[in-house]
């Protein structure tokens, strides 16, 4: 692993990134070496099969100096980066349907070792998001109830699946996507409700689970009945650090939404953004696609740091956080983190096999429902 100044090392490891390619190349070896990322996120356009993916990820630990989080989106249905490579699992909203909580957690057991076949040490899941009337074309089959006690139930046991197989996760997009009517990916969506409200219903899941989520991911969407602006929550420091810190106690890591999105971007470039997503209290900016968008927040977060003392405290104190985590979590071999075999093909049938027998077991689990009802 490369050598690098301690201050660039903390700088980095308030980023987790993205790229294109399946493979390592000069350029990518280039930016990771420089960056030194708290982590990379693979997406479908990275991933042709198992094998690739694992080495891919293993090279790209080659270049920074400390563990990786090595990430993914992984929430079955349709959010699911391995399809082509494992075959699909079965939505949020499916799992959710059949009212078992030993399929709950077995959900998150069954795509926990599905990432860690891979190389993959955390995954984005589980949507804490309430299944409200207004974002159900935008969520779909990810989120599952408009309970928010139930969805708890559901995230709790599928967070423990993860766990099991030696995967993190986190907890997403608070403060709650449940009555947002854009996608974050294209737009800013503004939610008008008063904080007594939101405290009673979308906060419910992180407030009972705060001491079981790793991570917590901020979303883009705008809160003006709580903050009295339009700025996202993934830079309002009312949200991250006077609420979810302090009013919730969440005691994880803190982690954007991807910073490229329509939703931040339509407020901040990405330079700002970073910089303000760290500022109200993040601890980890996501830069998921663009070589040019990592390297140009990279060099903000240093020139503002060197600018600003109190933001070089506060990215400190995230980077301190970040890496203590770090120790503490890939400590022991039997933790989540710690580097699984390479997949044998024998391994991938087997995986692709059992996600076949779990979307049975979830179709019959629901058909048994609905016959009782």
């Amino acid at each position: 692993m490369s050598k690098i100044p301690e201050g660039a090392l903390h700088v980095g490891q308030i980023l987790i990134i993205g790229f294109t390619g399946t493979e390592m190349s000069p350029r990518l070896a280039s930016l990771l070496t420089t960056i030194q990322p708290a982590g990379v996120i693979l997406f479908a356009r990275n991933i042709n099969n198992a094998l690739q993916t694992h080495a891919l990820l293993r090279e790209c630990q080659k270049c920074v100096a400390t563990p990786l989080f090595t990430c993914v989106d992984l929430e079955g249905g349709t959010v699911d980066r391995f399809r082509k490579v494992l075959g699909g699992a079965p939505s949020p909203a499916e799992v959710f349907a059949t009212g078992s909580q030993k399929l709950f957690r077995k959900h998150g057991r069954v795509i926990g070792e599905n990432c860690r076949a891979l190389g993959f040490n955390v995954d984005f899941a589980p949507v804490l998001d309430l299944a409200f009337e207004a974002s159900r074309s935008v969520m779909s089959s990810r989120a599952v109830s408009d309970d928010p006690k139930k969805v708890a139930t559901y995230a709790r046991e599928f967070l423990r699946g993860l766990y099991e197989a030696g995967v993190l996760g986190c907890g997403k997009h608070f403060p709650g996507l449940g009555e947002a009517t854009l996608d974050t990916h294209l737009d800013l969506p503004s939610v008008n409700k008063p904080l007594n409200k939101m405290w009673e219903q979308d906060l419910v899941p992180y407030r009972m689970l705060r001491r079981e989520l790793p991570f917590v991911m901020v979303s883009h969407a705008a809160f003006p009945g709580v903050t009295k602006e339009s700025t996202p929550a993934s830079l309002s420091k009312k949200w991250i650090t006077d609420i979810l810190r302090k009013k919730i106690g969440y005691r994880g890591l803190i982690c954007s939404d991807d910073l490229e999105m329509g939703g931040v971007l339509a407020a901040a470039a990405i330079e700002q953004a970073t910089i303000g997503h760290i500022r109200a209290g993040g601890d980890l900016g996501l830069i998921c696609h663009q070589e040019d968008f990592i390297l140009r927040a990279h060099e903000a977060l240093i020139r503002e740091s060197e600018r600003d003392r109190q933001f070089a405290r506060r990215i400190q104190e995230s980077a301190k956080r970040v890496l203590a985590f770090k120790k503490t979590i890939f400590a022991k071999k039997s933790a989540p983190g710690h580097r699984a075999p390479l997949p044998t093909s024998a391994r991938v049938e087997k995986l692709t096999r059992q996600l076949w027998e779990f979307g049975e077991e979830i179709r019959l689990a629901t058909l048994a429902r609905k016959e009782r009802a």
